[in-house]
């Protein structure tokens, strides 16, 4: 489990607070003793943060020892280069423009930014942006009009120098931010690790509903895993955790493949990692990937826009009706069916407009499409989704809403072999994460679809035969992964 400490010059420093034995001076920091794999984050507010200060010492130390420290000392240096950070504001002088208006004279404004909040609501947007991109506990701020909107400045402080009512803010944002790092060692002592799990509240199809997540959250417990919902704001939280639970429809241009990206570079182990993403998001890639690894699946031609001769090439090599899909679609967006070359012209010359690659396939009819879970190299579950009620697809998607077929949940011993089999050997080249494959079963075969790395888990659906003993299964998955993680071994 992950230990916080709170860095400051002197502890009277940190009067105006709640006391806490979290709070430590810098020299109380330097004679810390670490250890390998040492989970350990350090918030650092020591005053002065120039070169060779004890600021500057403090973030450099809490480096080489492993420890994940905040403000970084790539913080620290670019903030203290205008000319570094001038090239990143640039970009959101526009949006900072329109959110301030144009003063009838020459105006300055100044604040602080604590942990990605302010005081002032015209500038919350700014401020949170500074966090994102300059994680810093405070940062202090000048703003001028001259003609034009500027950043006049920005430098790294510490909380000393806020106001009372910036204290107020300051306590309330490190509290959120660090989840009461003073009381959170003592209320959690049963618990062995941190979990976040990765949810957006906006999201319109989410891979679990909230009774799922709930699961999640208890199953966690059950094994002395502390697990903390956590949401796309709060990439700058990650280094607090020891795992990382995706449960957000992942993207590869998207905040979801950052997080999976900024968890692995802290050592975290991450369900689904970033290989996994960028591999199952991609049909182009999984395409290529069952053709390399004789995985069996419908006949399928990767088509380049451009190319001459396009419907008579395809109908050479597949019968229709055929099925075109940009490499990125889920949940049944960007595929589109073509009965004959009429179809097919009109399917190419849509979807390229969003790609310039696509799939085509060959349609193979039936009433359901099989989604096996898998979880390290091994099936945990299995539904058949059917067909929504005169549609060709599970989802369809409508101008105001979305709908999606019957399903029926079955223990995996019940799936032809063959569907099994298909399924494992489609995930084996990928990696060893959750993964929701689709099967579509034919005569006695399984024709591989495609690969999920984030599939659905929701409450009443792919648990209905398992019921919590799903949920179980996978956090005891990420126990097991993160206790290797502590003892040192790699073979995950």
């Amino acid at each position: 489990m992950a230990q916080t400490y709170i860095v400051v010059d002197q502890l009277k420093d940190w009067s105006a607070f709640l006391a806490s034995d979290h709070v430590i001076t810098f020299p109380q920091y330097l004679s810390l003793t670490t250890k390998v794999n040492d989970r350990t984050r350090i918030i650092n507010l020591c005053k002065s943060s120039r070169y060779l200060s004890d600021g500057y010492y403090c973030s450099l130390l809490a480096e080489s020892r492993g420890h994940n420290v905040m403000p970084s000392v790539r913080t620290l240096n670019d903030l203290n280069k205008k000319a570094l950070y001038d090239i990143e504001l640039s970009q959101w002088l526009p949006t900072i423009a329109e959110k301030l208006g144009i003063p009838a004279e020459p105006t300055t404004i100044k604040g602080h930014a604590v942990f990605g909040n302010t005081l002032q609501p015209e500038l919350k947007d700014f401020a949170r942006k500074l966090f994102e991109k300059f994680p810093c506990p405070v940062i202090e701020f000048s703003l001028v009009y001259k003609k034009q909107w500027q950043v006049k400045s920005l430098k790294v402080t510490s909380h000393k120098s806020l106001n009372d009512e910036e204290e107020t803010l300051f306590a309330e944002a490190l509290d959120a931010f660090s989840s009461k790092v003073w009381n959170r060692a003592r209320k959690n002592r049963s618990t062995k690790f941190d979990l976040a799990m990765l949810v957006n509240p906006e999201e319109a199809m989410p891979p679990s509903d909230k009774q799922a997540l709930k699961k999640f959250v208890q199953a966690g417990k059950q094994l002395g895993i502390q697990v903390d919902i956590i949401g796309p704001k709060d990439i700058v939280r990650l280094p607090e955790y020891d795992g990382l639970f995706i449960r957000e429809t992942t993207n590869i241009d998207h905040h979801t493949y950052q997080f999976a990206k900024k968890a692995e570079a802290n050592g975290l182990v991450v369900m689904d990692d970033p290989q996994s993403i960028m591999r199952c998001t991609n049909k182009v890639y999984l395409a290529d990937l069952f053709n390399t690894h004789k995985v069996p699946c419908p006949k399928t031609r990767i088509i380049h826009k451009g190319e001459s001769n396009l419907e008579d090439t395809l109908e050479q090599h597949i019968s229709y009706p055929m099925v075109i899909k940009i490499p990125d679609g889920a949940f049944s967006k960007g595929v589109l069916k073509a009965q004959n070359r009429d179809e097919l012209s009109q399917c190419l010359d849509e979807l390229f407009k969003k790609s310039s690659l696509l799939l085509v396939q060959e349609y193979l009819y039936t009433e359901f499409d099989w989604r096996i879970g898998i979880l390290n190299n091994k099936p945990i579950f299995a539904c058949r989704y059917y067909m929504v009620k005169n549609h060709w697809q599970i989802y369809q998607h409508g101008e105001s809403k979305s709908e999606s077929g019957a399903f029926d949940t079955l223990p995996t011993f019940e799936v032809p072999r063959r569907v099994l089999q298909a399924a494992i050997a489609a995930t084996k080249p990928i990696g060893n994460g959750l993964y929701g494959v689709d099967v579509k079963e034919l005569k006695g075969r399984g024709y591989v679809i495609e690969v999920n790395d984030n599939p659905s888990i929701d409450r009443g659906v792919e648990d209905k035969y398992l019921g919590d003993e799903l949920y179980m299964q996978i956090m005891s998955e990420f126990l097991r992964r993160m206790q290797q993680k502590t003892q040192g071994h790699s073979d995950i």
